[in-house]
């Protein structure tokens, strides 16, 4: 699938519903999740890829993953409603794709479970811990413990534990871009009409499969 054409197949999928705050709900926009998602395949390639989507949304993540090609995604994803829009977004693409989803409807945490078959490639957007301290933490410490050559975070900027975190599991990192993240006003407390935050999108790698030569450890 071409570029443009992900772009586009992305951006028709259901919106994440997006009404817990407590669980940091926010959305990764079709244009940024297909730029993101094309970076990972070159870095790391899709074909043939199992991967976990953690903290899934509305499956933009892991169904852009398939999408490119990848042949098995495992979703986990602590929303009921937004569990419910990612089997619709799967009916809706499904005649583009010829791997296998499997949908978790799970708030991560000590007590979730291994995936049977360990991923490949990890990707997610967790909560940043906003309102909720450290509420990324069970989510970054699971997607790290579950054998993946590579695990792609998009988080904050500003945040540093990540790398910290990361390292504790013999995980090496490098950012891969920086850009602007749109908060659009979803949440009673939000006054301004939209806002912006920077993000960095983050890949972390085994010692010696450093890809990028600006990294950042």
């Amino acid at each position: 699938m071409r570029p443009k054409h992900l772009a586009i197949e992305l951006s028709k999928l259901q919106p994440h519903p997006c009404v817990s705050v407590e669980l940091e709900q926010y959305a990764t926009e079709g244009d940024l999740a297909s730029y993101w998602i094309r970076a990972i395949e070159q870095l790391d390639g899709l074909d043939g890829k199992r991967i976990l989507d953690l903290g899934a949304g509305n499956g933009i993540l892991g169904i852009g993953c398939v999408l490119l090609g990848a042949v098995h995604a495992t979703l986990i994803e602590a929303d009921a409603a937004a569990v419910e829009v990612i089997q619709t977004n799967i009916q809706s693409i499904s005649k583009h794709f010829a791997g296998e989803f499997e949908v978790r409807h799970e708030m991560v945490s000590t007590t979730t479970q291994n995936l049977e078959q360990p991923p490949d490639i990890v990707v997610m957007n967790p909560p940043w811990g906003v309102q909720t301290a450290r509420a990324d933490r069970p989510m970054l410490e699971y997607a790290f413990s579950q054998g993946a050559g590579v695990v792609h975070v998009l988080h904050s900027a500003k945040a540093h534990h990540v790398q910290a975190i990361a390292d504790q599991y013999g995980y090496q990192s490098e950012a891969v871009f920086e850009t602007e993240f749109r908060l659009p006003p979803t949440y009673q407390h939000h006054t301004k009409r939209k806002a912006t935050t920077s993000v960095r999108c983050w890949r972390f790698h085994r010692p010696g499969d450093t890809k990028l030569n600006d990294d950042e450890q």
